[in-house]
């Protein structure tokens, strides 16, 4: 049971957070794009740069773990599923890639956090 409502909050989570995205000019490509490697909760763009968005619903005010939560190996995760993504879609292997994180407090704040370039591939 709570694993089915923890899927309706991430669901809204990131239905609100592809709202968002939007109204700032973000043009949203894909939702939940899924590979071997993991999944990608939003795949947007806007100038020239196509970006990866990682939703994460907090339900409370306390943002400081967000680290623990896209922690390295997700981050790798993440970053192999973007890198199958842009095979797959080769109209965009002349853009810039970014990875962001958002962060939806749903404590009754109704506060959302944009996180730009939250991480990147290091080399």
């Amino acid at each position: 049971m709570e694993s089915s409502i923890n899927k309706k909050i991430g669901n809204n989570g990131e239905e609100r957070a592809s709202i968002f995205l939007e109204n700032a000019g973000y043009k949203v490509l894909e939702r939940n794009y899924r590979s071997r490697y993991g999944e990608i909760d939003i795949i947007v763009c806007k100038n020239e740069t196509v970006v990866f968005v990682e939703v994460k619903t907090w339900p409370r005010s306390d943002f400081f773990s967000l680290a623990q939560a896209v922690d390295y190996r997700k981050q790798k995760r993440i970053i192999k599923t973007a890198k199958c993504f842009l095979a797959e879609h080769r109209q965009y292997k002349e853009c810039y890639v970014r990875f962001d994180l958002i962060a939806l407090d749903i404590s009754g704040h109704d506060k959302i956090f944009h996180i730009e370039n939250a991480f990147s591939e290091i080399l």
